[in-house]
C-alpha cells in the first residue's frame, strides 16, 4: 500500500516542483510537510495550493480504502459526484479544508447529504484542516454531514483501515520536497 502512496506524493512532487509562484498565516501540516510546502509559498496562491493539496488529500484517502473489502467508488447523481468514497455504510468525502461560505456551493453540499442519507449511508467529511469556515461547517452539519477535521480524520482512516496515514506523513516530511 505504502508503494501506491508513494506514488501518488511523487506524481504531486512532480507537479509541484514545475510550478512557480509570485504572501497564508496559519500554520502547516502533515500534507504540507510531506513536500516541504512553507507557509510563504502558499500564500502565494492560495486557491492553487488548496485545489491541488486537497485533490493529493483525496487521492490518499481513496488509495488507503480502495483495497478493502466494503469499498466502492463515489457515488453519482446525474453529472455530479455527491462523494469521494463509500466504505461500508460511510459515504466519505474528503476536503483539504473549507474557507469558503459560497452559498451555491453550501447548498450542494446540503443536497448531497440528503442523497446520501436517501441512499441509507451516513455522509462524513473528512477534512485534513482544522482551520475551516465555521458558517460553512455548520452548513454542511445542517445537511446530515458527520464533520470530522485534523487529527479526527487521521483517526477515522487508522480506525477503518488500520493504516496510520498521518504517521506515514510524518515518517516522509520533506521526502517529496518540491524545494
Amino acid at each position: 500500500m505504502t508503494r501506491d502512496l508513494d506514488q501518488i506524493l511523487r506524481a504531486y512532487q512532480s507537479s509541484f516542483s514545475t510550478k512557480v509562484f509570485t504572501e497564508i498565516d496559519g500554520g502547516g501540516d502533515v500534507l504540507m510537510d510531506a513536500f516541504s510546502i512553507t507557509n510563504q509559498m502558499k500564500s502565494k496562491n492560495k486557491q492553487y495550493w488548496g485545489r491541488e493539496l486537497g485533490k493529493c488529500w483525496e487521492k490518499l484517502t481513496i488509495s488507503i480504502f480502495e483495497d478493502l473489502d466494503g469499498f466502492t467508488k463515489g457515488i453519482k447523481v446525474g453529472q455530479d459526484e455527491i462523494c469521494d468514497l463509500v466504505y461500508n455504510n460511510y459515504a466519505i468525502d474528503t476536503k483539504y479544508r473549507v474557507g469558503s461560505g459560497d452559498s451555491g456551493t453550501l447548498k450542494k453540499f446540503k443536497q448531497y447529504g440528503a442523497q446520501i442519507k436517501g441512499l441509507k449511508k451516513t455522509p462524513v467529511m473528512l477534512f485534513l484542516r482544522e482551520d475551516n469556515l465555521p458558517a460553512a461547517i455548520t452548513a454542511m452539519e445542517k445537511g446530515g454531514w458527520e464533520i470530522i477535521t485534523g487529527e479526527g480524520s487521521f483517526a477515522f482512516i487508522k480506525e477503518h483501515s488500520s493504516f496510520d496515514l498521518e504517521d506515514y506523513l510524518k515518517n516522509n516530511q520533506g521526502e517529496f520536497s518540491v524545494l
